[in-house]
């Protein structure tokens, strides 16, 4: 009698997933402590900044946007990436994403949340956040962020849950007597009654499909209004036809790599090998490449329309982004953002997941310095003939941006100790129907280290 394949697979499965749930080391503690020590220091500084006003940051009167800006634009990107990723994959039937799906998806939720702090942040005075609200006007780009943000929230939640559901189900039936009554009540009560009958399935299947349809348009979208922000304005560099696209490749760009490093991550920490294997990094390698193709092409035309009109503003701008006071800046996202990366991911003789990876360090690094071109640069230029004032961040700005950062880790880090950070449900069924009669014999077992690339190779 042949042993069952697809139970054996579906046990370790089940306990390389559920492992982290239930034991917990002494340095995820250590971890989070330094986190939230980050992130304590950041909320010191926002209560400083409340005390005495934005005169404790680099802004003024020319440069009235500064690094709390570009880290909105910045999350915000990250989630939109986030979702598209996972929704895109999801619609098309790709098979091997049910692994990685839900990471892109908890990315999509934390960087909302996170970029969505960063304009009350700064407002000089945010109890006055509610006249947007009352006095707002249809008419205004602020208005439709708010609104746009609210909504792609809400259903990004919406999609993050309902595949959790089956998940939450299991984690309620597999706790011991042991368990604690808190724990048992709450995934009693997210698993929303879930009994596994056809008919759930059937629903749960029609309501994943719908909003996978529905949130690539609110995705788009959301980005989009960001961008108007900007591009609607009379500034140099912002006045673009351009930007919406632009900001919404940019956007995919730096959050598939947000997504190749947490899922690194998650990978070596939890153990989890044998299910996020080499093939998964080798497909998103092909999406990261085109999307840094494109980009490079949208930042070439950016620059060029710029400098062939030789408008005397706009001049100025790129003389001060290729040899000027931003050049630093430009020309690091230009090389860490677009050639190493473009580097790392051709160069074969690497393994594939260090150096796509790497590429993606460097590439979530250089896309914020991007977002701080974009908004700094421009403001620094000025529209008449005056002396510029340098926006130099204080430790104020800093330090709340680094709260920002570990805020964004520390929710990741804390949902992979609540919840399933993998889809054991539909893992289990890709395997499965890849395992049945019609498919090609798989491999059961983990790769060996550099099988997959001397495939490749």
């Amino acid at each position: 009698m042949k042993p069952d394949l697809n139970n054996d697979y579906n046990e370790r499965l089940k306990n390389s997933v559920f492992y982290p749930l239930y034991h917990t080391t002494k340095a995820y503690y250590v971890f989070i402590l330094v986190l939230l020590a980050v992130m304590a220091w950041g909320g010191y500084n926002y209560i400083t900044q409340l005390r005495f006003g934005l005169t404790v940051t680099g802004l003024n009167d020319t440069t009235f946007w500064g690094l709390y800006i570009v880290n909105f634009v910045f999350f915000i990107g990250i989630s939109y990436a986030g979702t598209l990723v996972s929704a895109v994959l999801r619609v098309t039937g790709a098979s091997w994403r049910t692994p990685i799906t839900r990471m892109a998806e908890v990315i999509a939720i934390v960087g909302i949340m996170i970029g969505g702090l960063m304009p009350l942040i700064d407002v000089g005075r945010p109890d006055r956040i509610l006249n947007i609200f009352i006095f707002g006007r249809l008419l205004s780009p602020l208005v439709w962020d708010i609104i746009s943000i609210i909504t792609y929230f809400i259903a990004c939640l919406i999609y993050l849950y309902l595949p959790l559901i089956p998940d939450l189900a299991l984690m309620r039936d597999s706790l011991g007597k042991g368990a604690s009554p808190i724990r048992r009540k709450f995934y009693t009560f997210m698993a929303a009654g879930w009994r596994n009958t056809l008919e759930q399935k059937k629903w749960l299947e029609k309501g994943m499909r719908t909003m996978a349809v529905i949130i690539i348009p609110i995705a788009i979208f959301v980005h989009t209004v960001v961008s108007y922000i900007f591009s609607i304005t009379l500034r140099p560099g912002w006045n673009s036809t351009i930007y919406g696209p632009y900001f919404v490749i940019g956007a995919i760009f730096s959050g598939t790599a947000a997504i190749l490093i947490v899922m690194v991550i998650f990978r070596k920490i939890f153990k989890l090998e044998e299910f996020i294997t080499e093939k998964h990094f080798k497909n998103l390698s092909y999406l990261l490449i085109t999307l840094l193709l494109s980009y490079a092409y949208f930042t070439f035309t950016e620059y060029l329309t710029i400098g062939y009109k030789a408008e005397l503003a706009e001049k100025e701008l790129l003389n001060q982004l290729l040899q000027g006071d931003s050049a630093v800046w430009f020309w690091s996202f230009v090389i860490g953002g677009l050639i190493i990366p473009a580097f790392f991911i051709v160069f074969r003789k690497m393994r594939i997941i260090p150096r796509v990876v790497t590429a993606s360090v460097f590439i979530f690094v250089a896309m914020w310095i991007k977002r701080f071109v974009i908004v700094i640069s421009t403001l620094q230029t000025p529209q008449i003939p005056i002396e510029s004032v340098i926006y130099k961040p204080t430790l104020v700005e800093i330090s709340i941006t680094l709260a920002a950062l570990a805020g964004f880790v520390l929710l990741v880090a804390l949902f992979a100790k609540i919840f399933p950070i993998i889809s054991i449900w539909e893992v289990s069924e890709e395997h499965k129907e890849r395992s049945s009669p019609g498919h090609a014999p798989i491999e059961d077992k983990p790769q060996r280290s550099g099988q997959s690339e001397r495939e490749d190779n």
